[in-house]
């Protein structure tokens, strides 16, 4: 069954998929606005100490679920299931994976159309289309509607190939995005403004570490960055070949989105300074920030609009950024939807990928339409209650219902030595316990 499905062919095509699956707009534009909100470095000690305490070991058994089941999350924990009951569960947690990768998607695509438009402004300027650069960053429910379906569109004429065309792409885009915002922080950490940017980033208020807000906030990231709870590492992990040590694999992905996410805050973080010192308000009076988790849309093009020439082709460069972030973790979020329909309805992949983009854009539209509210309650409902739920069940099963000696003979394809590793003495400890009490906390404080 996995070969007829289709296997990664290449470790690096395996680590930049499930990368650009992990890496998104949570890394690029929600962690460095978490950490200007939260304390600066302080914010970012607690992020890297949970997200490899705790969300390594979640993001670990999505990608064993995967591996193990060959298909779907539904379907592969069905696998692993004792009885009836276990199979009713199993397929419970499932379904509401898919329901909240469609929840995710249905905004994804619309703040994602946002980005490709930020990217394409700078171009209409260039070439004195004025009029159309202006319209094109208007809060215009067309423009809204129109860019949605072009990064729709982008994303489907990837994953219409299986995962070939995934791997193929993912190549492509990941080290084209860690080269543009490597590029992006050379330039801004010569401006003014930046050093105090990197004392902020860089050096911790050690007394704001322990706050019970800013551990959660940081919890929340990191497992929201790593994409746990969607199914998406599910049918990533489902393409991996047996042959592959999935702990080494789990491990460098995991520290090339903690990468991406650092790299950003070096990038962002200094950019918010590099503004100030511009005359442009960032933060508010008691050092929150000004436009929260719009400042993509107002700092960024402020700063880059005072720039001249310069900085038109910053801009250009930092919404492509953007805009290939979005696409790494669509291209993931699409694929889960995909392979759910296929696998468990018969569908074609082609029908089935049409069916999915016209019910993901008619969403869209309904939210664009009515986004003063609907916008923030979807985000809220998918990203805070949805996902911490989906991971909350998808680890009670792992912990508690999948034997432990085939969790183990999984682990062994690959990785020979794994029972006498410091991973397996501690994961499944980890799995029963710890990473349910930790995404509990997550999900009530979001209540």
């Amino acid at each position: 069954m996995g070969n007829s499905r289709g296997q990664f062919r290449s470790r690096f095509g395996i680590i930049m998929a499930a990368a650009g699956a992990a890496v998104g707009l949570a890394n690029i534009w929600g962690f460095p606005t978490q950490v200007a909100n939260n304390g600066g470095a302080a914010f970012v000690i607690m992020y890297l100490v949970l997200t490899f305490f705790l969300a390594f070991p979640v993001f670990m058994a999505e990608l064993l679920i995967g591996r193990y089941g060959q298909a779907n999350l539904a379907s592969s924990l069905e696998k692993m299931a004792r009885n009836q009951l276990h199979k009713r569960f199993a397929f419970v947690i499932g379904f509401g994976g898919f329901l909240v990768a469609a929840l995710v998607l249905s905004f994804y695509v619309i703040i994602a159309g946002w980005m490709m438009s930020y990217a394409a402004e700078p171009v209409a300027r260039m070439v004195g289309l004025t009029d159309i650069a202006h319209w094109i960053v208007s809060d215009s429910s067309l423009r809204s509607i129109l860019f949605s379906t072009v990064f729709m569109f982008l994303t489907f004429f990837i994953i219409q190939k299986g995962v070939e065309g995934i791997e193929k792409w993912s190549k492509k885009l990941m080290p084209s995005l860690i080269i543009l915002l490597i590029v992006l922080i050379s330039y801004v950490l010569t401006l003014e403004g930046a050093s105090k940017g990197i004392e902020a980033y860089l050096s911790p208020d050690f007394s704001r570490v322990f706050e019970p807000n800013l551990i959660i906030s940081a919890l929340g990231q990191a497992f929201f960055s790593l994409s746990i709870g969607g199914g998406l590492n599910v049918i990533y992990g489902s393409y991996i070949s047996k042959k592959e040590n999935l702990i080494i694999l789990g491990t460098q992905v995991t520290l090339i989105d903690v990468g991406i996410a650092f790299l950003a805050g070096l990038l962002i973080i200094p950019a918010m300074y590099v503004a100030q010192a511009q005359g442009i308000t960032i933060f508010t009076g008691d050092g929150g920030l000004v436009s929260g988790p719009s400042l993509v849309f107002s700092v960024i093009p402020n700063l880059f609009n005072g720039m001249g020439t310069t900085g038109l082709f910053l801009g250009l460069i930092f919404f492509v950024l953007m805009s290939i972030a979005a696409l790494t973790s669509s291209i993931a979020i699409v694929e889960a939807l995909v392979a759910f329909v296929v696998e468990r309805h018969g569908i074609g992949r082609k029908k089935a990928s049409m069916l999915i983009a016209v019910i993901i854009l008619s969403a869209s539209t309904i939210i664009v339409i009515n986004i003063g509210w609907m916008l923030e309650l979807i985000v809220t409902v998918s990203s805070q209650y949805g996902n911490a739920i989906v991971a909350m069940l998808s680890c009670l099963f792992v912990g508690w219902i999948w034997h432990r000696h085939e969790v183990l003979e999984e682990l062994r394809k690959g990785n020979d030595e794994v029972e006498n590793s410091l991973f397996w003495k501690v994961w499944p400890w980890y799995i029963k316990f710890v990473c349910p009490v930790g995404i509990s906390l997550v999900f009530f404080h979001s209540l």
